[in-house]
C-alpha cells in the first residue's frame, strides 16, 4: 500500500511539475519588443514642403514618451517659469510590427489631433531610439514628414 502511495504522489508532483514548466514557456515566449521602455526626446526634425524645423528638446523643455506593448503616453513641458508656460500630453494604443511602430492617438491636449493614426519607422542603435514618418490630417492641412531621436532613459 505505501508503494502505490509513492508512486500516486510522485505522479502527482510530476504532473504539476509539468504545468508549471508549460506556463513558464509561454510566458517566456511573449518577447518584449526593443521600443518599450521611456524616452527622452533629444531632437526633433519637421520638414513640411521645402521647410525644415529642427527643434533641441535638450534646451528650456523636457519631452519623454513611455512606450508600452499596447500603449503609448508623451508629455512635454518647457523649463520656463514665465507667463507663456507650454506643456503638451497625449497618448493611446500603439502597435510595433518589424520595425514600424504605429500610434493611434486616442489622446491629446491639441484636441483636432485625436482619432489620428501615424506611422513611423524606428530603429535603435545602442541606447537612441529614431523614428521617422509622415503625419498627416488632412482636415487641418498638416502634411509634414517627422524624424524625432530619443535617448533610453530606463
Amino acid at each position: 500500500m505505501r508503494i502505490k502511495s509513492l508512486y500516486a504522489l510522485l505522479f502527482i508532483c510530476f504532473i504539476i511539475s509539468s504545468c508549471l514548466n508549460e506556463s513558464k514557456s509561454q510566458v517566456e515566449v511573449q518577447e518584449v519588443s526593443p521600443i518599450t521602455g521611456t524616452w527622452k526626446l533629444l531632437k526633433g526634425t519637421i520638414i513640411q514642403g521645402n521647410d525644415t524645423t529642427i527643434t533641441d528638446y535638450t534646451i528650456n523643455a523636457d519631452f519623454i514618451k513611455i512606450i508600452t506593448d499596447t500603449h503609448f503616453a508623451f508629455m512635454r513641458h518647457d523649463l520656463g517659469m514665465d507667463s507663456v508656460a507650454v506643456y503638451v500630453s497625449g497618448g493611446g494604443r500603439c502597435e510595433v510590427k518589424d520595425n514600424k511602430y504605429i500610434e493611434h492617438l486616442d489622446f491629446c491636449n491639441y484636441r483636432e489631433w485625436e482619432g489620428h493614426t501615424f506611422s513611423f519607422d524606428f530603429e535603435i542603435v545602442g541606447d537612441t531610439l529614431t523614428t521617422k514618418g509622415i503625419e498627416k490630417i488632412e482636415d487641418l492641412g498638416v502634411e509634414q514628414f517627422n524624424i524625432e531621436q530619443y535617448v533610453r532613459v530606463d
